[in-house]
């Protein structure tokens, strides 16, 4: 039973050091960085060791400016470099705008061609539409001049006297 409880506190006791290496252990490792970082600078460059603190992690994945602030010849090359990058990409956003514009464009005189054929379509279909209701609206006069004269002799031959032509006659 004694045995039991000194293991547990063994294994509590190391987990409790794991538990603060964990969470102190990134902030010793990073001040360890950056102190031999300025201590070779201090060595080997005549630019000055840089006041950085670096618990924001934003800090630690970017280069202190301090140090490039001083260097006429290196921010000369980064503004160079970050004006070709930009210039590059307005080039080929240009490009790529340019082919979008051109792409549209195709698509436009497309639907302008479709649309031109139907409309031509529509323009046949009215014709024939046109061609047949003036068709059928002479067959109609037709048909009322046919009975108007049907009518006609029906009553001549029913004033000469014939019956059995108007019995057997139907309009």
């Amino acid at each position: 039973m004694a045995m039991r409880s000194g293991v547990l506190k063994a294994v509590v006791a190391i987990m409790a050091l794991c538990l603060a290496a964990y969470i102190v252990g990134p902030l010793l490792y990073w001040r360890l960085v950056e102190g031999l970082v300025a201590f070779g600078r201090s060595s080997s460059s005549s630019c000055p060791s840089c006041n950085c603190d670096c618990v924001d992690s934003l800090q630690l994945l970017s280069a202190p400016e301090d140090c490039s602030k001083h260097d006429p010849g290196i921010n000369e090359d980064t503004q160079k470099n970050f004006v070709e990058l930009l210039s590059e990409e307005l080039k080929l956003r240009e490009a790529e705008d340019l082919k979008k514009h051109q792409h549209a464009d195709m698509a436009l005189l497309e639907a302008k061609k479709m649309a031109s054929q139907y409309q031509k379509e529509a323009d046949k279909c009215n014709s024939g539409m046109e061609t047949c209701e003036e068709a059928r609206e002479k067959a109609e006069a037709a048909l009322l001049a046919q009975k108007q004269l049907t009518a006609k002799w029906v009553l001549r031959a029913t004033q000469s006297g014939r019956k059995e032509v108007i019995t057997n006659h139907r309009f």
